[in-house]
């Protein structure tokens, strides 16, 4: 195997793969990443076993020539090293030449390193992702969903599947859920081309985290392929397998109330920074705890109190306050990610009570939902 390479292409190509691959691993080969060129290009391939990360780069791009092969073939590099290398190289034009069976020589400008490969049939093969349910989204959109979702999944690995974002198509809609159980994240949209059959899978929240860092920020079509214990997106030259996560997720819309004592519409963004404020003191607290409070009166309270340190009382103008007056304490964290998900657009909070779950939601939309669960104090 040989061939000539520009090292801004290959080190891009290979900051992607990376993100796949662990040195805590059962198997020692996939610390390796494996690189494969043929007459099309350069593929390199990185593994944990749940994530798998493929990313193409073409001989040439708009007129452009990127790689000049001398000879196809493959290796599994220790990719910790490879990387490091191809990151601290002195030029732009690189060498990659395989001899001697595992000989591998990387040559640019007046530095030369040798490493010792491994052969490339020990690598693991892709998943075999059939065509069972396709469909497409715009990578920005993707990236959103991810950023809406994602943070509600469990950290604890008691409940394995609540480590993960519910996928499933409703009629037209495609509903995305996540909850670690004290508070829950909801997304819906309607994807143009939506699968016939109906799905239901659940992708872990670890996979969907590393998928956005992948992702371009425009409007690129993100291929979607759902098939047995396994999703593969596939974006400009970027294949990204992931394994599902087994179980049945929770039916969480009989969580969601459908009837409501006391309705709020705010400025998110005045909310957040109050809350933000309030928390100064609440960190304090084991719970990171802040109260809310809203009367007949267009005025909201929120309010922190720490015996150590302080307390702190800050007043909101309020848009509408409809119902009943309410005290209310929630955890200052929960209730900051689930503003930073509707991002600061004026939002309507609905309560059904101090002690009820309450939920929040654009003022403008119902497509993004957020449901957190209070804090006995009052």
């Amino acid at each position: 195997m040989k061939f000539e390479i520009m090292r801004d292409w290959l080190l891009e190509g290979l900051n992607d793969v990376m993100k796949a691959i662990s040195q805590k691993v059962t198997n020692p080969i996939l610390t390796g990443v494996k690189i494969e060129v043929n007459e099309k290009g350069l593929t390199m391939t990185g593994s944990d076993s749940d994530i798998t990360i493929c990313t193409f780069i073409p001989v040439e791009q708009d007129g452009e020539q990127i790689i000049r092969v001398v000879e196809s073939g493959s290796i599994i590099l220790q990719a910790k090293v490879f990387s490091e290398i191809v990151r601290k190289l002195p030029t732009n034009d690189v060498t990659i030449e395989v001899e001697n069976g595992m000989q591998t020589q990387i040559q640019s400008g007046k530095s030369e390193f040798h490493l010792i490969g491994s052969n490339s049939d020990d690598y693991p093969v892709l998943p075999n992702v059939k065509d069972e349910y396709r469909f497409s989204l715009p990578a920005d959109l993707m990236k959103t969903i991810i950023r809406e979702t994602v943070f509600a999944v469990s950290q604890q690995e008691t409940r394995p599947i609540l480590t993960g974002v519910h996928w499933e198509t409703d009629e037209e809609k495609l509903v995305c859920v996540a909850t670690d159980s004290h508070r829950l994240a909801r997304r819906e949209i309607q994807p143009e081309n939506m699968p016939e059959s109906p799905f239901s899978v659940v992708i872990p929240g670890k996979s969907l985290q590393e998928l956005n860092k992948i992702l371009p920020d425009n409007g690129d079509v993100v291929e979607i392929v759902i098939a047995d214990q396994q999703i593969l997106f596939k974006s400009r030259n970027v294949l990204f397998y992931s394994r599902l996560l087994e179980g049945n997720y929770p039916d969480t819309s009989r969580l969601i109330p459908s009837e409501y004592k006391t309705s709020v519409q705010v400025n998110g963004r005045s909310l957040l920074q109050a809350i933000d404020r309030a928390s100064l003191l609440a960190r304090e607290e084991r719970n990171n705890i802040v109260r809310f409070s809203a009367d007949s009166g267009k005025v909201i309270e929120i309010s922190s109190n720490s015996p150590e340190v302080g307390k702190v009382e800050e007043l909101i103008e309020a848009i509408d306050v409809t119902g009943e007056d309410l005290k209310i304490s929630f955890s200052a964290k929960y209730m900051m990610d689930a503003l930073k998900a509707i991002d600061g657009q004026d939002i309507a909070i609905h309560f059904t009570g101090a002690m009820r779950p309450f939920i929040l939601k654009s003022a403008d939309s119902d497509s993004i939902l957020q449901l957190i669960l209070p804090v006995r104090t009052f």
